[in-house]
């Protein structure tokens, strides 16, 4: 008796974690972001339900191209709830990305969202990075119409390899998924990481380090 008691109750904190590993399900037909309550919780605080309107669940302007006269040729345009109230606990939100001719969306991780991303034009190089020990890098070329999935934290990335403009839109399975982007997060941290850190986890130089440290 005593063993199966141990087992169910392994059981029941082993299925507690995986409940808790993700966003909650929402206990009322909606919550709709009132970015003006100053409750703070895991999330944004409810609009009162009787003054939400339509305008709470809509968002216009992804017809729209975005500006990718950057450093890495690429606009993520997001739709969080920041944007679109109405996602508020809903655990979904979507993002547009645009791509110059070879313009890059550079490695990054959603610590909190899966990705699953759509080529509407274009042809895209994509690709993500298991984690320890293999780290195998999985590539694919996407063309339009084409979907692609990358797994909830691993680091990802695309590339526009042709010589027009590329445009692709994503869903991720979180209102806030977060982004880090690699490069910045690392060589562009503030305070920034010391350079003799980095340079012996890179096994390079310590002056590359501090080289790289400026462009951040």
């Amino acid at each position: 008796m005593s063993n199966k008691l141990i087992l169910f109750t392994a059981l029941a904190l082993t299925f507690s974690c995986l409940a808790l590993a993700y966003e909650p399900s929402p206990l009322q037909d909606f919550c709709v972001a009132d970015p003006n309550n100053s409750v703070k919780v895991n999330g944004v605080a409810c609009k009162n339900p009787m003054q939400v309107q339509a305008e709470d669940f809509f968002f216009s302007g992804l017809h729209l191209m975005g500006n990718t006269s950057n450093a890495v040729g690429s606009r993520v345009t997001p739709v969080f709830a920041t944007q679109l109230p109405g996602l508020n606990t809903l655990g979904i939100s979507m993002v547009r990305i645009d791509y110059a001719p070879w313009g890059l969306n550079p490695p990054h991780t959603h610590p909190r969202a899966t990705e699953i991303i759509t080529v509407l034009e274009g042809t895209l190089e994509v690709g993500f990075v298991t984690s320890n020990p293999d780290n195998r890098f999985i590539t694919k070329v996407l063309k339009k119409g084409d979907v692609f999935v990358f797994p909830v934290g691993l680091v990802h990335f695309q590339r526009n390899i042709g010589n027009g403009y590329a445009v692709a839109l994503a869903a991720l399975s979180s209102q806030n998924p977060g982004a880090i982007t690699i490069a910045n997060a690392v060589f562009g941290a503030n305070p920034p990481i010391p350079s003799d850190i980095l340079a012996r986890a890179f096994q390079v130089d310590k002056s590359v380090v501090e080289i790289l440290q400026t462009k951040f």
